[in-house]
């Protein structure tokens, strides 16, 4: 299966407009034409990219956990962040930082497995996924937003254990998780 993706572009851009922003995201409408010649709405949310960090150390991973308010749950997940106020930056730096902040963990070794997109039909989001290893240890600085984070290693058994249990539930540590093993087996 190595046919090449298709780059033509079956709807044009006709106008946008950003219909709400705050600090974090925008939501933007934009006037389309689809290839049919009709023309319509198109409305998606713009965030930053993130980094996603699978910190690994004993046969385990690090995650963390805090309260996901769109879904009023507790989430299980990897470390996973953006630069703060729509900020861009380089991908490795943002992982190295947001591990540091909501674990304490410096990595020795910062290695990039690949890119991935959240909910493209809805969202312009993408993230990079980095397996951090060779750690060191520290305090955590977590943010306002993250007071209730908390952090914790759990074995490699543990965490697979979590996600057929479905504690374990974020999308982007699910993809992520999926492109490491695929990556283990190459």
């Amino acid at each position: 299966m190595n046919e090449q993706p298709n780059t033509e572009h079956p709807i044009q851009q006709l106008s946008t407009e950003i219909v709400y922003e705050s600090p974090y995201m925008r939501l933007r409408e934009d006037r389309i034409r689809r290839l049919d010649g009709s023309d319509g709405l198109y409305t998606y949310v713009e965030k930053p990219d993130f980094a996603l960090i699978i910190a690994i150390e004993n046969d385990g991973f690090h995650l963390v956990e805090q309260y996901r308010y769109p879904v009023r749950a507790r989430s299980w997940e990897f470390v996973q962040g953006t630069f703060p106020k729509m900020g861009v930056g380089a991908p490795e730096l943002l992982a190295r930082e947001e591990l540091r902040q909501e674990t304490g963990i410096t990595a020795g070794v910062m290695r990039h497995l690949g890119r991935l997109h959240c909910a493209k039909g809805i969202s312009s989001q993408g993230f990079d996924v980095f397996v951090a290893s060779d750690l060191t240890h520290g305090e955590a600085e977590l943010e306002v937003e993250e007071q209730d984070l908390r952090h914790q290693w759990v074995s490699r058994t543990d965490f697979e254990n979590m996600v057929t249990d479905g504690v374990v539930t974020d999308d982007s540590t699910l993809a992520a998780y999926t492109l490491f093993l695929l990556h283990q087996g190459a």
